[in-house]
């Protein structure tokens, strides 16, 4: 997407993705200006930065919340969370939300302290920023003015309004494009890993709360409701449209940091047994964390692997083969490296994303496909590993028919997160 000219990409935004636009534009900007570098590291890039930039800013929040040791320690604790790892080395938008929602939180306790205009207007022109980028980072607004005292909240909620005013045009129109959330399904793995933190984080606030309320401070109440609220008020959806995806509230795990920092802090303020017990706990998280941390840096630990998959099909793959995806959004694996399939037809494009002004092209109607899958005597077909649902088109439901009542597989390599096959007319295995 970033790669498209600026009409192409305004086109394809209209009909889908609107929700990235933005980060579309960003990276857009920055393969003009760096398109001889390594396009990986420009891709990665934004994140690297944001979550430097997030540890650091939450270090400085940490301090005027809880103290200059707390806040160190907090900024150390989040850039080691494995989600925050993750991210950190996604090109993707998240950890640059998140690096603007600790910005912004860090702007907000200075608007309530100072009471400062100008404060209040820098908070609000960073929060538009994080929803512009990301439609869910609103939540964090509210987070935002649960943890508000009294005397600020009329303040907070005009400023609150003047946000909300801001991301709702862009609302409006990826309300129209809520087809691409389809895909999420039911809590399952996402929650596991969010809940582990937000138990950590809970428990360290309770910890936090039994300090009389001069020593307290008001970090206990200003982390937990950004930890929490926000992916609750995700998960309150899932009955009717299920939304919850933890990188979705990323930001949360800047809470949990918080509140794991404080404690920290506490405890190596503490004398005798209690410091002894939080610094061999320090030590083994430590350790368990490392193995993660270098996990997180492998291929195996993506969703799939598009070099692994192009490889595949590479190895797969003769000229004048047929290629197929199943569905037909796997046509993105082909984008990354489109040389794994040079010399392959792909047999159900109608027109290429960019010429569709879409994220994966469009298909032929499915008596095409059935036309021309006949006509092909060898098929090369990308698929979601086993354990995924089928889709219930026309196109992908034909696919399957002509490929199980005509072909014959004659073998599949399984890389991660994805399944290649080839297909071939009996006796021309």
């Amino acid at each position: 997407m970033a790669h498209r000219s600026l009409p192409d990409l305004w086109a394809t935004l209209g009909q889908a993705d609107a929700v990235h636009g933005l980060y579309y534009l960003l990276l857009h900007g920055l393969f003009g200006v760096f398109g001889g570098a390594d396009p990986l590291l420009v891709l990665r890039l934004p994140s690297v930065l944001a979550t430097a930039v997030a540890s650091g800013t939450l270090a400085l929040l940490g301090r005027r919340l809880a103290g200059a040791r707390a806040g160190l320690l907090a900024g150390v604790v989040f850039a080691l969370l494995p989600p925050v790892q993750r991210y950190a080395q996604e090109g993707r938008s998240y950890a640059v939300v998140c690096m603007l929602v600790v910005w912004a939180s860090y702007l907000l306790v200075r608007a309530v302290e100072t009471r400062s205009r100008r404060v209040w207007a820098g908070y609000a022109a960073v929060m538009v920023a994080a929803c512009l980028l990301h439609e869910f980072a609103v939540l964090a607004v509210v987070a935002h003015l649960f943890a508000l005292p009294r005397s600020a909240r009329r303040t907070g909620l005009r400023v609150a309004a003047v946000v909300c005013g801001c991301l709702a045009p862009l609302a409006v129109v990826s309300m129209g494009q809520s087809e691409q959330v389809a895909w999420i399904g039911g809590v399952g793995g996402d929650l596991v890993g969010f809940s582990a933190v937000t138990v950590l984080g809970l428990v360290c606030a309770v910890l936090l709360r039994r300090d009389p309320p001069a020593r307290r401070g008001p970090l206990p109440g200003f982390a937990p409701a950004l930890l929490v609220l926000p992916a609750f008020l995700l998960l309150l959806s899932t009955p009717f449209k299920p939304l919850f995806v933890d990188r979705y509230v990323l930001y949360g795990h800047a809470g949990a940091a918080l509140l794991v920092g404080a404690v920290l802090d506490r405890s190596l303020r503490a004398r005798g047994r209690i410091r002894a017990v939080a610094v061999l706990a320090t030590g083994a998280a430590l350790l368990v964390l490392l193995p993660v941390g270098v996990g997180l840096r492998t291929p195996q630990s993506r969703a799939d692997d598009v070099t692994a998959v192009a490889e595949a099909v590479r190895a797969a793959g003769s000229d004048g083969d047929g290629v197929l995806y199943m569905p037909a959004r796997r046509r993105v694996w082909s984008l990354v490296d489109p040389g794994s399939v040079r010399g392959l037809r792909d047999l159900a494009l109608e027109r290429g994303p960019a010429a569709s002004h879409t994220l994966y092209g469009t298909e032929v109607p499915a008596a095409g496909i059935r036309v021309r899958m006949l006509a092909t005597a060898r098929i090369v077909v990308l698929r979601d590993p086993v354990s995924q649902p089928l889709d219930g088109t026309a196109q992908e439901r034909v696919k399957r028919r002509v490929l199980a009542a005509y072909f014959v597989e004659c073998g599949t390599r399984r890389v991660q997160g994805a399944r290649i096959s080839v297909y071939a007319r009996p006796g021309r295995c």
